[in-house]
């Protein structure tokens, strides 16, 4: 019987296939590293003291990048590229998500609006990422290769998304609430669509990798497009509520350290 589980533990199992996991998980951090490092160097006047959140947010994403390559360098595996349609992060912004990398590069202050914008984005792709790490937390949190790591890693994806929510608020409050409201349900709308092609892709690799049948690839295939149906008829509202965390303050602190990888 395929489950969530059984298939995590076939991909890791792999040399080929857990080199590729990691590489696409090490390069979306990464990505997302960068992007909050030049949104903390252009945020407006106005928001500077939000600065140093999205600055601890850019660092945690680079040490997720920094974890997901100690794990190969650990199984003596290097990083591999990472197929054009398994990008999360590049899809994201090439379809208008989020932030445009030619805005940020330039040295040009951000709009309160840009802030929004990323805070809305950010909203609804950690709602993605809490999820996925909150599954591979309940499967392998205690395994001796990957335990730490997942920990850590889940614990920061949580994190990022009550400060979301909190800052998301505090602009809402502030008289921002419909343009909110109207960004976090544009994103959840593409997410979905997007997150459904990267994970039909990603399988369509993994399936060469590790030999799938036709029948074992169909029936996951089917999985995600029945996964996109329930998200798009209403499971994406999950995606754009608002509400007080419990973890005030998530990202008021300086970043934790990596765990170290004999």
């Amino acid at each position: 019987m395929l489950s969530a589980k059984s298939l995590f533990q076939e991909i890791l199992a792999n040399d080929e296939s857990f080199a590729l996991f990691c590489s696409i998980a090490a390069s979306g951090e990464s990505q997302g590293g960068w992007e909050n490092a030049r949104i903390a160097a252009l945020v407006p006047e106005s928001e500077r003291e939000l600065a140093p959140k999205i600055t601890r947010h850019g660092a945690d994403e680079d040490k997720h990048g920094r974890i997901f390559n100690a794990l190969m360098k650990k199984r003596g595996l290097d990083p591999v590229p990472v197929p054009p349609e398994t990008d999360y992060t590049m899809l994201l912004e090439k379809n208008g998500i989020g932030l445009a990398h030619e805005q940020l590069g330039r040295d040009e202050p951000l709009a309160v609006q840009d802030i929004v914008t990323y805070l809305s984005h950010s909203r609804v792709t950690e709602q993605r990422a809490s999820e996925q790490m909150d599954l591979l937390r309940k499967h392998f949190a205690d395994d001796p290769d990957i335990g730490r790591a997942v920990k850590q890693i889940s614990n920061d994806e949580d994190n990022h998304l009550a400060y979301c929510h909190e800052e998301l608020l505090r602009f809402a409050y502030a008289g921002h609430g419909r343009a909110i409201q109207r960004t976090l349900r544009e994103c959840a709308l593409a997410e979905i669509r997007i997150y459904r092609d990267v994970s039909l892709a990603v399988m369509a690799n993994m399936g060469r990798i590790l030999g799938w049948s036709k029948a074992k690839s169909a029936v996951l295939a089917a999985g995600i497009h029945a996964m996109y149906v329930y998200e798009r008829l209403g499971g994406w509202r999950r995606m754009v509520s608002l509400e007080m965390p419990e973890r005030r303050d998530a990202l008021g602190g300086p970043a934790s350290a990596a765990p170290e990888f004999a």
